[in-house]
């Protein structure tokens, strides 16, 4: 059987690294071309990898929630008829041993700690990251580049480890009788004291050096910020098991809840409980660009209360309105329109600062990529809408519509993501008036969208209730200056205002 590598390519422009989410195949499964592979998390978005490759998945090289870089290999995909490499053979002077189901063989040689030699040359599922992020180990049966190790002497009493570069012939495995369970892959340790504390003791203590379980364990371990080496054991070949984890996280909540609070342990426990989250994904990416442009474009930012009374009436219009049956209409459409409107009577807005070996220039584009920062279980995605400017106002709802659908989804591609020009955040949302929000990398102007509500106004010299909303907006400096974003902030609160100007 011919073998194919499957690397970690490129899936968005720029891309350098990835998190694989989930494998939606395994060890043994048939695949097809454009078959999904698995889900990866780049820095901007959820993406499923089709498989290049058409035959037998004979190895998954990296486990379910490590992050690794592009051109590394992710799954091996054999190609033709020999699937005999996948399963050991039954040798034919053991008949009696030959009828065994072959469930039981292959239970004998899944994996339960996660990557260890043994169970990958035998192409048994997916691999688990190691603490101290080696890399992949690759492989149906032994390599001519496999890791070579000596053989280490156990101690009285204890079976002797499978060497970690090598495995028993298929014969010798099927020789052995049948109650007796194969020899566990193991490391040697130096913390046999803290192996005995966590009950793994005995025999194994000093060979151990680090808790069993397996790889689906350790994930669901990470997810809740579990440490395994507080976790009792259950399992028959002591290890980790998810019921384990169920009644460990049961037990950490029963104490968040005696202590009243959020803080979980009283002051008078000894026991203090830091969540680690580790920074990565959508988080790492919004993080860096942040910063880069918190630090590298001057900001500037200006405020405008708006009467939006007209903007709401619109808006119940719109919605009892035929042409607008089954689509979602809300404030946030109109704004929308209202900035584009604007920008098209204060171009410099929708522009962009570019550094060149040549010196500095400023890109003013004739199109509007309108961004909408959307929140999502994932972290911040900031999508945009193509050529803005051309869509009416019922395609720009669909495209509103189906934007924050996807987003929600976790589908949003990168490339919706790319090329935007000028973006709006809707802090309104969540029941906050306004914000200073920071520009996002490649624009100059962000609008922030504060919540529409009613407070007493002055209209003609009286005080009567209104639909009032805050319009904050942040501005690159170089770019635009004082007058032109006070400017361009007053033509979208004109339009918040009296909606009807977007028919002239």
């Amino acid at each position: 059987m011919s073998t194919q590598t499957f690397t970690l390519p490129d899936v968005g422009e720029g891309l350098t690294e990835a998190e694989i989410v989930s494998w939606k195949v395994k060890v043994g499964d048939t695949v097809a071309i454009n078959d999904v592979l698995c889900e990866i998390e780049t820095a901007k978005s959820l993406v499923e990898l089709p498989s290049p490759y058409a035959g037998t998945v004979t190895a998954l090289l990296v486990p379910e929630g490590q992050t690794v870089e592009v051109g590394t290999p992710i799954i091996s995909v054999g190609s033709g008829a020999d699937d005999a490499a996948l399963a050991p053979a039954a040798p034919a002077a053991a008949p009696q041993e030959a009828a065994q189901p072959a469930a039981a063989a292959q239970d004998d040689f899944k994996p339960v700690h996660g990557t260890l030699v043994a169970d990958t040359e035998q192409g048994a599922g997916p691999l688990a990251d190691t603490e101290q992020g080696a890399g992949p180990l690759v492989g149906s049966g032994p390599k001519a580049d496999a890791v070579k190790r000596r053989a280490r002497k156990a101690p009285a009493g204890v079976a002797p480890a499978v060497p970690a570069a090598s495995t028993p012939a298929p014969a010798a495995r099927s020789q052995a009788a049948p109650s007796q369970a194969p020899a566990a892959v193991v490391v040697p340790s130096a913390a046999s004291s803290d192996d005995e504390r966590h009950g793994l003791g005995g025999a194994l203590s000093g060979l151990v050096n680090r808790v069993l379980a397996k790889p689906p364990v350790r994930k669901i371990a990470r997810d809740l910020g579990i440490d395994l080496a507080l976790v009792t054991p259950t399992g028959a070949r002591g290890e980790v098991t998810r019921e384990d984890l169920v009644s460990y996280q049961a037990q950490r909540e029963a104490e968040v809840a005696q202590s009243g609070s959020f803080w979980g342990a009283s002051a008078k426990s000894q026991e203090r409980r830091i969540e680690r989250i580790p920074v990565k994904g959508v988080r790492k990416a919004t993080a860096k660009a942040m910063v880069d442009s918190a630090f590298q474009a001057p900001h500037v930012s200006i405020f405008v209360d708006i009467d939006a009374s007209r903007t709401m009436e619109f808006v119940q219009r719109l919605k009892k309105s035929r042409d607008f049956e089954g689509i979602k209409v809300s404030p946030l459409l109109i704004l929308a329109k209202a900035v584009i409107w604007a920008a098209a009577r204060n171009p410099s807005v929708n522009s962009e600062w570019v550094s060149t070996p040549e010196g500095d220039e400023i890109h003013v584009k004739h199109y509007m990529n309108l961004g909408i920062a959307a929140a999502t279980p994932r972290g911040l995605l900031v999508p945009n809408i193509k050529d803005a400017q051309d869509l009416s106002l019922k395609e720009l709802a669909i495209a509103l519509n189906e934007l924050a659908t996807t987003a929600r989804s976790g589908k949003t591609k990168p490339a919706d993501m790319q090329g935007g020009t000028l973006t709006v955040t809707n802090v309104g949302a969540l029941g906050i008036d306004t914000g200073t929000p920071i520009i996002n990398p490649g624009e100059v102007a962000i609008v922030a969208f504060g919540t529409i509500k009613q407070k007493p106004w002055v209209v003609s010299g009286e005080v009567i209730p209104r639909w009032i909303t805050t319009l904050g907006g942040s501005f690159d400096h170089r770019v635009v200056d004082g007058d032109l974003s006070a400017r361009f902030m007053a033509d979208v609160a004109a339009i918040m205002e009296e909606p009807a100007l977007l028919l002239d």
